[in-house]
């Protein structure tokens, strides 16, 4: 494999795909990873420094580790920093599909925190939520709002597990938007926490139309506990660095995809 990797210069983007690929495994220390790509271990920081840039991995002493596994998922405040822009681009394309009087759902990330922030250009929606980040946005605004309750995950700041099941299946929600940890065509949708990873499942269910915010970093990367299909999701909505083979498996599936591009779907 090694003379495969070094018969031409990798690329930049090549070589931290290559990085990622290996880490999901857990970790890798720099040797390993200098080794498996044929490149110096200067080279390997660069890349590592590239990719804990963008959110995509958490480096260790001697080496690097996938972000989003169980234990090691950032903080709310550090999420919350990680990709912004392409976060509001995503919560502007997202607010299209809520209209006047719709009753929706929102998930806990950051990622659907940036749409809730956007929710004062609608008027009379009935919102369910289980983040509490969410519901302080919206606890002053005019709309109703139904709190989820549940055990409270401080990572998140979220209502999650069983409990959340006592108000959820009394719901019948039109529109759901969740946010994820790890998403991939094989796999679906994941999460670092199960108790998480339950109530979004349980969202599913109860949702007429199930909407995915997520930025493109984390879309081939799996988290830790999986908690929905590709069955279970009606629209994608991501920044226009989604794959282009990504995008064309999942309107194969009949999944929009909406983008910023242009026409906004891809």
């Amino acid at each position: 494999m090694k003379q495969e990797l070094t018969a031409r210069k990798l690329l930049s983007p090549e070589r931290e795909r290559l990085i990622l690929n290996s880490l999901t495994g857990g970790i890798r220390t720099i040797a390993e990873l200098s080794a498996r790509l044929g490149v110096s271990e200067a080279t390997v920081r660069r890349d590592l420094q590239s990719l804990e840039n963008q959110g995509r991995i958490r480096r260790v002493h001697g080496g690097a580790e996938p972000a989003g596994i169980a234990g090691i998922e950032p903080l709310f405040n550090e999420k919350t920093n990680i990709h912004a822009d392409e976060k509001n681009q995503i919560a502007e394309l997202a607010l299209r599909y809520i209209e006047d009087n719709d009753a929706v759902y929102l998930d806990g990330g950051s990622t659907v925190l940036a749409l809730a922030r956007k929710l004062n250009t609608r008027k009379n929606l009935t919102i369910v939520t289980n983040s509490l980040m969410a519901a302080s946005e919206l606890m002053e605004s005019s709309h109703r709002l139904i709190l989820l309750g549940g055990e409270f995950r401080a990572r998140s700041r979220t209502l999650v597990g069983p409990l959340t099941g006592r108000i959820l299946n009394s719901l019948t929600i039109q529109k759901a938007f969740l946010g994820t940890m790890g998403f991939s065509v094989e796999d679906g949708i994941s999460t670092s926490d199960p108790n998480e990873a339950y109530t979004k499942e349980l969202v599913m269910r109860h949702a007429r139309k199930v909407i995915l915010l997520l930025d493109s970093s984390k879309i081939g990367i799996p988290s830790f506990a999986a908690s929905g299909v590709l069955s279970d999701i009606d629209a994608v909505v991501t920044d226009d660095g989604i794959p282009e083979k990504t995008a064309a498996l999942l309107r194969k599936r009949h999944i929009e995809v909406v983008t910023p591009g242009a026409s906004g779907t891809r």
